[in-house]
């Protein structure tokens, strides 16, 4: 027999012996099972069925199937986040240790960035099928089968921003520096969490169904994972890094890449598509969910920045400005 063949066994057999297993049982199951096919191992058929229009307007189809898509890559970003935040540290089902970067270091924390601005990338520029890719006449229709349910309430979404800055940067900046320099909870700081202001009714300020049925279901996790990514967020592994590190331009341009991203990119694109099919002359659609698109999603209203140490006076001052310019009204 081949030496490389009854080298690897010889690796199995240690594997499973470590584990309390019989490696004969798990050959004799080798045997026996069949090969992997590509159907089955991305389960494209159940992939395929999980897409139930509530109307019949085809375009609808359109409309669930980019927001899965979307979610996907919310998913991929939270899979570089959790390997950031644990310095690369891998585990197996079983509980080994299949990967360790013992120290933090600017390559791996570049790369893994940069594979989180990629996935935001690919949905920015992919948003044109939410804004020119359906007929408005179908969407103002069946959006109203979709009530209170709204885009809003995208936790994974919610989960980035909070694994991507210090939690005093998500209070709504108009109660922020209430919280500044002072080692307030997180509990304390969640109540004025910015979100808050996009879902609320645009006649009586009261919180919408669709923010109620949001916080009944996530909030408890948001606290717990913002408790969990105080020491881990992003910001604070790039703190975590040698000075060296912090002043190398890679390092701050992933990070800037990321809060034009997150807080500029995909905002707009929404305030686009919010223009394209919700804005009439005789005033404005509101949302299905009631959250007031108007002043939720421009950054220039929310100011929201990620990182505003690395910003100057400036762009912060300007923070928006130039998108939507450009964006935005040359095209309306």
């Amino acid at each position: 027999m081949d030496k490389n063949i009854t080298d690897k066994i010889e690796l199995l057999q240690e594997k499973y012996a470590l584990m309390g297993q019989d490696i004969n049982s798990y050959l004799e199951g080798l045997l026996l099972s069949n090969y992997l096919t590509y159907w089955d191992y991305t389960q494209v058929e159940t992939l395929l069925t999980l897409q139930n229009p509530k109307t019949d307007y085809p375009d609808e189809l359109i409309f669930i199937m980019y927001h899965q898509i979307t979610e996907l890559y919310f998913k991929l970003s939270m899979h570089e986040f959790d390997q950031i935040g644990n310095n690369g540290k891998i585990m197996s089902e079983s509980g080994q240790d299949i990967g360790w970067n013992e120290k933090l270091d600017a390559d791996f924390f570049v790369e893994r960035v940069t594979r989180i601005n990629r996935y935001f990338e690919a949905l920015t520029k992919s948003f044109e099928i939410m804004i020119n890719g359906m007929a408005k006449e179908q969407f103002l229709k069946y959006r109203m089968a979709l009530l209170p349910a709204s885009g809003f309430q995208s936790a994974q979404y919610r989960m980035i921003e909070i694994c991507s800055t210090d939690f005093i940067n998500l209070v709504d900046k108009d109660v922020r520096d209430q919280y500044k320099g002072k080692n307030s909870s997180i509990e304390e700081m969640f109540q004025f969490i910015y979100w808050n202001k996009g879902a609320t009714e645009l006649e009586s300020g009261k919180k919408t169904l669709t923010l109620k049925q949001f916080e009944q279901k996530y909030s408890k996790k948001f606290i717990a994972l913002a408790n969990e990514y105080k020491t881990k967020n992003l910001w604070q592994k790039y703190l975590s890094l040698p000075e060296a590190d912090r002043k190398n331009p890679k390092v701050t341009n992933v990070l800037k890449e990321l809060d034009v991203n997150v807080n500029v990119n995909w905002p707009l694109v929404h305030y686009k598509s919010a223009v394209r099919y919700l804005q009439q002359k005789e005033g404005d659609v509101p949302a299905t969910g009631g959250t007031n698109w108007q002043k939720y999603l421009p950054p220039r209203f929310q100011k929201r920045i990620f990182y505003p140490e690395i910003w100057t006076a400036q762009e912060k001052e300007e923070w928006g400005k130039g998108w939507v310019e450009t964006n935005v009204f040359r095209t309306n």
